[in-house]
This record gives structure tokens, sequence and C-alpha cells, in this order.
């Protein structure tokens, strides 16, 4: 560091030198121009300081790791430690916070007596400030990650500098993300009112990453601090991934948060829409419950096809074969590589969006002829964050549903017990069920859907509609299975699927006519489960 300190030493030394020969330049007040930088993430930093020192005459502040470099690379640097006078400390928790620094940025250079008061006190003006923050969030994101570690990537300096400087955005110039450098260079260049109208946005974006800084803080020690429990406070902090062309129709505006491009990235296809990505997560969520090879046909969220098999194109033929209308413009999403074999049979059917964890060289190449078709690579992951939905004035918030069952958390209330197909078909069905709009009801047989209905107000309603779609389909209903998602209220929701074919049927109960509801199957030699939980999709 002592490379850096002796230029910082010889600009102290020759500064009105300098400012006569236009290297160095005076602010507004006629006063040494000012850059303090220091940066987590370096990467154009160098180029960045270059530019103020050499076309805009700034001299610059700077501290630890970044001083280093700025140094190494040949730009004059003042430590902020030689600029405070009062030595860094704590393993570095302490270095930035002292009055010649947060007194340099809040200061107001119209007002006659804060320029006073800066004077008496030595306290220089600092008009610009580059500070990105400690990496907390890819921090906690890595594997491994203790507690110990999360704490110490909690900046504190960086915030409070960074705060200061926005407050005072009249005055002082403020940068939180790289991405800036080369707009805020334009502005000094021009100067004026498109330096002050670029300032104002950067202070908002400076309030805005604080805020989602803090949140991330925040959400991490609830978790740590208060697992499995609902925050006091619901800090929600996401940056914007992409801007939409609109909403669920054209006169709505809307904006992508978050980290969805993640986990699915598009590979080619139109821009996604606004309802592309609720499908894309519904579809997402559903397969999350799958872990043989498996395919789903959904539109507007509700599945109209899904089946489990041992190659993909068995599960898609079986899929399709539910529903051979509404799939039209829907969503096709899959669990394994999708072959050649697979793709040649989704390109013969106009689908919006094509998904799964990856895709060969050729199935990429068919895909490639249909140039409006969206295909999205999908790096797996079951649901865990928390729901949220707003209302007027607030939001609802709730935990994933997701829960681990089995045979073992279910309840066989009638005479006969399921036999070993009938359970399989249960199973399977209860967890499509799951991901169907309320009213739903689910005819399935061994590890494929028969017949689906979805969002009726009543459950009779539903089941008329599954029964109907099965019949359209061309598949019997006979030694099928009936999934009820909420409980039957009434017998003959369970009545009519019995005379639709189903010999085995899983509902949560709860009905005040659960003994009517179970007596109606044991009437007909139905089996009936009662598993641990509901799966109510409003």
């Amino acid at each position: 560091m002592g490379g850096a300190r002796l230029v910082a030493n010889f600009l102290k030394k020759d500064k009105y030198l300098l400012a006569e020969s236009g290297v160095m330049s005076l602010n507004g007040n006629g006063m040494e121009k000012r850059a303090l930088i220091s940066v987590s993430d370096k990467s154009g930093v160098v180029e960045f300081a270059g530019e103020l020192v050499r076309k805009h005459g700034y001299t610059i502040l700077s501290t630890g790791g970044t001083a280093k470099l700025l140094a190494d690379s040949g730009i004059p640097v003042t430590e902020v430690s030689d600029y405070t006078g009062f030595p860094e400390m704590m393993d570095g928790r302490v270095k930035t916070l002292h009055p010649k620094i947060h007194g340099g940025l809040l200061c107001l250079r119209s007002n006659e007596s804060h320029m006073r008061q800066a004077k008496e006190n030595g306290i220089g003006m600092i008009d610009l400030v580059v500070v990105n923050l400690y990496p907390f969030e890819d921090t906690v994101a890595k594997a491994g990650c203790t507690l110990e570690d999360a704490i110490e990537n909690i900046d504190i300096g960086g915030p409070s500098m960074l705060r200061s400087a926005a407050k005072n955005h009249a005055d002082v110039t403020v940068v939180c993300d790289k991405n800036d450098y080369p707009a805020v260079l334009e502005a000094l260049r021009k100067g004026g009112d498109e330096l002050l109208q670029l300032r104002r946005k950067l202070a908002l974006k400076v309030y805005q990453r604080t805020s989602a800084y803090d949140a991330a803080i925040a959400n991490y020690l609830n978790g740590k601090y208060n697992p499995g429990e609902l925050p006091d406070t619901l800090n929600i902090g996401l940056r914007v991934s992409q801007k939409m062309r609109y909403g669920e129709n054209p006169h709505q505006r809307a904006a992508l948060y978050g980290d969805f491009t993640k986990i699915f990235r598009q590979l080619q296809g139109k821009e996604l829409s606004y309802n592309n990505i609720v499908d894309i997560n519904a579809a997402a969520e559903l397969m999350s419950e799958f872990e043989r090879p498996t395919v789903a046909i959904l539109k507007h969220t509700n599945p109209c096809g899904i089946a489990s098999c041992e190659t993909l194109e068995e599960a898609w033929e079986q899929a399709f074969a539910t529903d051979t209308q509404a799939p039209f413009g829907g969503i096709i999403i899959a669990n394994r590589k999708v072959e050649e074999g697979f793709a040649s049979k989704v390109s013969g059917l106009f689908c919006e969006v094509v998904i799964a964890p990856d895709f060969s060289d050729k199935a990429l190449e068919l895909f490639s002829k249909k140039k409006n078709l969206r295909v999205m690579f999908w790096n797996f992951k079951r649901p865990e964050d928390l729901q949220v939905k707003s209302v007027m004035g607030g939001a609802l918030v709730q935990t994933p549903d997701v829960v681990e069952e089995n045979r073992q958390t279910m309840k066989v209330v009638t005479k006969r017990a399921p036999t070993e197909e009938e359970w399989r078909a249960l199973e399977f069905g209860w967890k499509v069920v799951k991901h169907v709009k309320s009213n739903a009801i689910v005819y399935a047989g061994c590890e494929r859907s028969l017949g689906i209905g979805a969002g009726q107000m009543s459950r009779v309603d539903s089941s008329r509609i599954a029964v109907w779609k099965a019949g359209q389909a061309g598949l019997p209903l006979k030694g099928s299975v009936v999934a009820s998602d909420a409980f039957f209220p009434f017998a003959d929701g369970l009545i009519a699927a019995a005379d639709a074919g189903a010999t085995a049927a899983i509902q949560p109960g709860g009905s005040v006519r659960d003994a009517e509801v179970i007596a109606a199957a044991d009437e007909r030699g139905m089996a009936m489960v009662f598993p641990s939980v509901r799966h109510f999709k409003h």
C-alpha cells in the first residue's frame, strides 16, 4: 500500500499545480473534487476510476483491497484511514464510519452554516461515491454457508455511505451498480441538468438496493432464529429481472422480479409473456411431485393430461390421450432429457412452451423449426419460497404446499382396502389433484390421468366434466380411481364416481356427512382412503 500513499502524498503536495495543468479540477464550490470508491465487485472499477482521474480531475479515496487494486493499476489513490487520520480497525469493521466521510457526503453545499462547520472541522467535500455491498445474498446461497460466514458478510459501512450520499443527491453522485459506470461518465462530461437527473435516478436505485439488502438479511435471520414461523414483518426485496410487454391483459403493465430466470432459462422462441410465466411455474410445481419419467400437459395452470411411464414417449402418448383438444396452445413439461423421438411427437402439436431439464441437439434442431415455440431449460427445484398473494391493502402469505405423503400416512376408512394397483392409481391421482384448481376431481388409472374436472362451483359438476372429458377421449373409467382435493360434502359426488366406474376413492374427509359417504362407498364395494392433509388450490 506504500505506493498508493506515495502517489497520494504527491497529489497533496502538488494539487494546485496539477489543477492548473488540467489534470485535476475543482467542484462548484472551488474545492477539490473527491470520489470515494470501495467495492466488493471490482469488475470495471479500474477503468472507471482511471476515467474519473484523467478526464474529470477527481482525486480518489479508497479502502482495503480496492485501494490496493487501484494503486497497483497506476491510479493515484489515498487510503481513507490516511484521509481521516483514524486507523482502520476491528478487522475492517470500522473504517468509513467517520465524520470526515459522512460530513463530506451530507454537507449541503448551498448551506453557509454547513459549509462553515465543515471548514471549522477540517471536513472536505466528497462529490462522488462508488460502493457495491458485501455479497451477502451470494454468500448465504452457497452450500455449507455458516451463520458466522453470513454475519461477516453483513455490510455496515457500505450501506451507510450509500444512504448518506443518496440523501444528499442534489450535491453528490452515488453509484451502487457497476452497470451505471458508463452513464455516470457521460453525465459528468455533459454536466448541468443531465447530471442532476441521473443523480436522482441513482439515489432512488440506492434505496431500492439497500432495502433489498436489508430484506435479505432479515429473511435469512428469520429462518435461523425463528425457523418455521412466518416473519412479523414481510420483507420482499426482489430485483427486476425482466420487463414484460404487458400483464394478464394488454392494458396492464407487468415485470418479473427475482430469480425465476436462474431456475428457467429460455433456449429459443418468442419473449415470455406474463401468462406464460404463471403457466410455467404451475407446470414445474406439478412436475416436482414425480420421480419416474413423467410428461404433463397444462392449460391455464391446470393439468389436462399427465402420465408416468418407462419412457417419455410412452408418457406423452398417455398424457395426450387424456384430452386431445385442450393442449392446443398449452404447456408441455417433462422431467427427463428430451430426445429426438419425444421432440418429433410434440412438434406436431401447436403449444406455447416446452420445458425439460435437458434437450439433445437433435431435439433442439427439431424445435428450432417452430420459431415461436418457447423452449425452456428447467433447473429442477421443489417449491420452498413463501407464497404471497396481494389483496387490497396488503398481502396474504403462506408456506408452500409441500408435505411428505405415503400409504403409511393415509387411513383406509372403508371395509375394503385398495388393491396394489388401486393404491398406485390413488397415490398418482392424489399428486395430480393437488395441482388442479378447486373444486377439483381427477379420475386416474395406474400412473396416468383419465379425466380431469377443474374449477367448478360444485364438486359434482367437476366430476361430471371429468367423466365427460374421459368419454370424449374414449378412455373407459371402469376400474379407475377418483381423487377429490377436498371432502365430498354429500354422498352424491362419490355415487357419481362409482356410477362412472371408479372402484376406489381418495379424499381428505372432514365433512359432517363422512359416515354417509363411507357407507355409500361400502354399499358399492369401493375402497376409500383419507390422506392426512387436504390440498385445496383456490
